[in-house]
């Protein structure tokens, strides 16, 4: 297996990981719930460091996913 690879599948375990336990922490209080963009924004972070291979595309789509995850965090600042 080679080095990079192993690197691509280590961090798409830790977003799992982290995606499950959002999911199941959530659901108890209604303040830490996954919204939509934020959800998205994981998609694309994730897709991301699939495409890793091709650096322009892989780069692009995660990119996209931090520019939507800090939309998602400045607007559920301002609605608090």
């Amino acid at each position: 297996m080679n080095t990079s690879l192993a690197y691509v599948v280590v961090s798409i375990v830790v977003l799992a990981v982290v995606a499950i336990l959002v999911f199941f922490t959530g659901k108890n209080r209604g303040e830490n719930r996954l919204r939509p963009l934020a959800g998205l924004a994981f998609a694309f972070i994730v897709a991301g460091i699939m495409f890793g291979d091709d650096r322009l595309i892989g780069y692009g789509l995660m990119g996209v996913g931090v520019v939507l995850a800090v939309v998602d965090i400045f607007n559920r600042s301002r609605s608090k």
